[in-house]
């Protein structure tokens, strides 16, 4: 399966994955305007090997099957752990 990657231009590290390159139909329109507009940067063979950095491939297919488009949102932040001193 085939999958054309899409950067929003809007949100950092957001990415929209498309089944149909160019294709933002299986969009919301909400969705688009709140990320739009979107600028191509990848296409890319999603095999059930492959590996992506921060989607699950398996999950990515099957968006990619039933909605058309798959969402990729920047990882949580992570609040910074406090390390006690020695003499807290």
């Amino acid at each position: 399966m085939q999958a054309y990657v899409y950067k929003s231009q809007r949100k950092q590290d957001t990415y929209v994955y498309l089944a149909v390159r160019d294709d933002f139909n299986a969009v919301p329109d909400a969705l688009k305007a709140s990320l739009a507009p979107f600028a191509f940067v990848l296409e890319v063979a999603l095999t059930p090997d492959r590996r992506l950095a921060l989607a699950d491939v398996a999950q990515v297919r099957a968006n990619l099957t039933e909605r058309g488009f798959h969402l990729q949102m920047p990882p949580p932040l992570v609040a910074p752990v406090r390390v006690p001193r020695r003499d807290d």
